[in-house]
C-alpha cells in the first residue's frame, strides 16, 4: 500500500513541474529594419496587439519616415481569430542586425515567445532598428517573452 501511495505521489509531483507545451505556427507579417533614425518613436519593446486600432497605430508609427507596412504580407488582420506579436530591438548604429522570434510555444498557462538576435551587425553604417512581426491564433493566455 505504501509503495502504491508513493508512486501516485511521485507521478503527481513530476507532472506539475513538467508542463507539456506545443509549438504554435506563427504567420510572418513583416521582418526587417526601420531606417528613420528613431523618428518612428518606437522604443525597444515586445508587444501583443489585440485590436485593429492598436495595429493601425503601430503601422502608422512604423510608416513615419518610410512606407514599411507596404512590405507586410498582410495588413488587414481578423482580430476575432488572430493576435499580433511585434518585437522591436533598440536602434543600432549600423546595419546587419536582426531581432528574431525563433519559437512560440503554448503550455497550460502561457504562450512563450523566444527571442534571439541571430545577426549582430557588420552591415552598412546606416542607423537601423530591427523588428519582427507575426500573427498567431487568438488566445486569452498571457504572453511571456524570453
Amino acid at each position: 500500500m505504501f509503495a502504491l501511495l508513493l508512486t501516485v505521489l511521485l507521478q503527481g509531483c513530476s507532472s506539475d513541474g513538467n508542463q507539456e507545451s506545443r509549438v504554435i505556427d506563427a504567420v510572418l507579417i513583416g521582418k526587417g529594419n526601420l531606417y528613420g533614425n528613431g523618428d518612428e518613436n518606437i522604443p525597444r519593446q515586445n508587444v501583443v496587439i489585440y485590436s485593429p486600432a492598436d495595429w493601425n497605430l503601430l503601422m502608422q508609427k512604423m510608416d513615419t519616415r518610410n512606407p514599411v507596412s507596404n512590405s507586410f504580407s498582410e495588413t488587414n488582420i481578423d482580430f476575432n481569430a488572430f493576435q499580433i506579436i511585434a518585437v522591436f530591438d533598440e536602434i543600432k548604429g549600423n546595419g546587419g542586425h536582426t531581432i528574431d522570434i525563433t519559437q512560440i510555444t503554448e503550455n497550460e498557462a502561457t504562450i512563450v515567445v523566444t527571442l534571439q538576435n541571430l545577426n549582430t551587425g557588420g552591415g552598412t553604417s546606416v542607423m537601423t532598428q530591427p523588428f519582427h512581426i507575426v500573427k498567431i491564433p487568438k488566445s486569452k493566455k498571457p504572453v511571456v517573452f524570453r
